[in-house]
This record gives C-alpha cells, sequence and structure tokens, in this order.
C-alpha cells in the first residue's frame, strides 16, 4: 500500500474543504477517517456524535464523479481511479438531526492510502473486512460489464450478417 498522506481539518458544519490528490490511473484509494466534535465545555475536540455525517466528493482528472456518498462520523471510503493525475477530494460534515446549537466547531482526521493496481485482485490483504466486499463488488461489476460488452459486440455481429 502506497500512501496517500495524512490530513488534519478544521471545519465549520457545511463548509466544503476540497484537497487535490495525485493519483495513477487503476488505482484503489482508501480514505480512513474520523471526525471530533469541538465541547466548548470542555476546550477541547470530543469523538463527534452518531449524528454527524461526513459527505465525501471526488472528481477525476476530466472532472467524472467518482464517488458522491454519506458516511457516518467515522470509518472509511473507498474508490478507484479510472485515468491518472489530480484527483479532487472535497469533505464537508453535516448534522442530519439539527443544527449545531454552539459555533459547531469540527475536525476531521483523514488518512489516505492507495492501494495496488486494481486487477491485482490477490495483492490484497484481508485488511479490512468491507474493504474486501468493495473489491468483490467492483470485480463483480467489472465481470458485469464486459459481459454487457461481449453481448452488445454479438448482437452487432449479427445485425451484420
Amino acid at each position: 500500500m502506497g500512501h496517500g498522506g495524512a490530513f488534519y481539518l478544521e471545519v465549520r458544519e457545511l463548509e466544503e474543504k476540497c484537497f487535490i490528490q495525485e493519483i495513477p490511473d487503476g488505482t484503489v484509494v482508501i480514505g480512513n477517517y474520523k471526525t471530533e466534535l469541538y465541547d466548548p465545555a470542555m476546550e477541547k475536540y470530543q469523538p463527534s456524535p452518531q449524528w454527524i455525517n461526513l459527505f465525501v466528493f471526488v472528481k477525476d482528472p476530466e472532472n467524472k464523479n467518482l464517488l458522491a456518498r454519506q458516511y457516518g462520523p467515522q470509518g472509511s471510503f473507498t474508490f478507484t481511479s479510472q485515468s491518472p493525475g489530480e484527483h479532487q477530494i472535497c469533505l464537508h460534515l453535516e448534522s442530519i438531526r439539527f443544527a449545531l446549537f454552539y459555533d459547531g466547531k469540527l475536525a476531521i482526521h483523514l488518512d489516505m492510502q492507495l492501494g495496488e493496481h486494481t486487477n491485482d485482485y490477490a495483492g490484497f490483504a484481508a485488511k479490512d473486512k468491507l474493504t474486501q466486499l468493495h473489491l468483490r463488488l467492483q470485480q463483480l461489476v467489472e465481470q458485469v460489464e464486459l459481459i454487457q460488452k461481449e453481448q452488445e459486440y454479438q448482437r452487432w455481429r449479427e445485425e451484420r450478417f
């Protein structure tokens, strides 16, 4: 696993933080994160409650959406790059239950890991069952796409003859 870098971001609710990450094509990217909410009474950050959600948006170098999803206050997200170059990764936090009653200072700790090439499925250790599941899904999606392309090609051939 290559390392994409660790980030620490302080944000307000709904404030979007974006950064650029240089990623080769066909690379699985895993972002492990945890979020914290500032507690004014204790004057420090505490782990975010369950009603705080992280929204993740990833755009590839052609400005195509690779990921647009909401996640819980901590966990991991993953996507696969399709073209090499600068990917824009944007994050914002949102309270899903009610507006934050104080000035709502939040922090995001993010650790980006660049996986190996997607075609090297065996190269992935069972680092994380969820990641394994994602990969399995990715594999199935790719297989389905391949079968569809095959079928389209067959159909096209039949039409010609």
